[in-house]
């Protein structure tokens, strides 16, 4: 049975996680909202959560982007659902493109369906090198080419072996979850599908990204994982070959 929501974290954007629910209301799908400890704009969220399918829950100290996330997968699985479609909450995703994602996650229900982000003239320079060298990084850590982009919070997962996960690792809180989730799934098998789509940076929009300490939290993940490759090398060499085997 495929049976899937829709999760947004949220950290001060609570006029466009407003218009998110506007936006999906219509998809017949419960809308999971995380509000990780906001400190403005919390009559947005108060309107969304009258919306019929919008469930709100509230953090009462920020966690970070990874702890919102986690919080919203378990309570989806809680909730019996099979399939959690992540969002962005502060209007860069195109809400249009969740009913052709949901449509690839219910065609392979076990793989994670990762957005690959098709940018217009909007998108910094600076984040836009940054997060390449994130995708080469994971590259080398899962020795595949297979997770095209590791960082666009658009992506469906498949909560069983999600949460599996999460109840065996520790993963990162902020914005390290993102990458490093993709990466321990690969590690357990599963699958990862790409599928493009639009990514825009609204003009004045507020960035949570904190560039010295997200990114030091980032340098840190990707040590652990290039150390925890190096461990699993064999077994993944040995298993790529005999796959191989006719």
């Amino acid at each position: 049975m495929f049976h899937p929501c829709i999760m947004a974290p949220v950290f001060n954007h609570g006029t466009s996680a407003l218009r998110l629910a506007n936006a999906v209301k219509d998809l017949g799908l419960t809308l999971i909202l995380v509000d990780d400890g906001s400190n403005n704009e919390w009559e947005a969220l108060d309107e969304a959560q009258k919306l019929p399918h919008v469930v709100l829950i509230r953090h009462k100290q920020n966690r970070g982007k990874g702890g919102a996330v986690k919080t919203g997968l378990l309570h989806a699985y809680q909730e019996g659902f099979t399939h959690c479609l992540q969002i962005d909450s502060d209007g860069q995703h195109d809400a249009h493109d969740i009913p052709r994602f949901l449509k690839e996650a219910e065609k392979t229900p076990h793989s994670i369906i990762c957005g690959y982000p098709v940018y217009d003239g909007s998108v910094p320079r600076g984040r836009l090198v940054g997060r390449y060298i994130t995708h080469v990084w994971v590259w080398i850590e899962t020795l595949s080419f297979q997770i095209r982009d590791s960082m666009c919070g658009f992506r469906v997962y498949p909560l069983l072996p999600t949460i599996t996960l999460l109840n065996h690792v520790q993963l990162g809180e902020r914005m390290d979850f993102d990458p490093e989730i993709l990466v321990r799934l690969h590690w357990a098998d599963v699958k990862a599908r790409s599928l493009p789509t639009k990514v825009t940076y609204p003009r004045g929009a507020l960035s949570n990204f904190r560039l010295w300490a997200d990114n030091w939290l980032i340098t840190c993940m990707h040590t652990r994982l290039f150390f925890g490759m190096l461990i699993r090398f064999p077994k993944i060499v040995s298993g790529r070959v005999l796959a191989a085997l006719p």
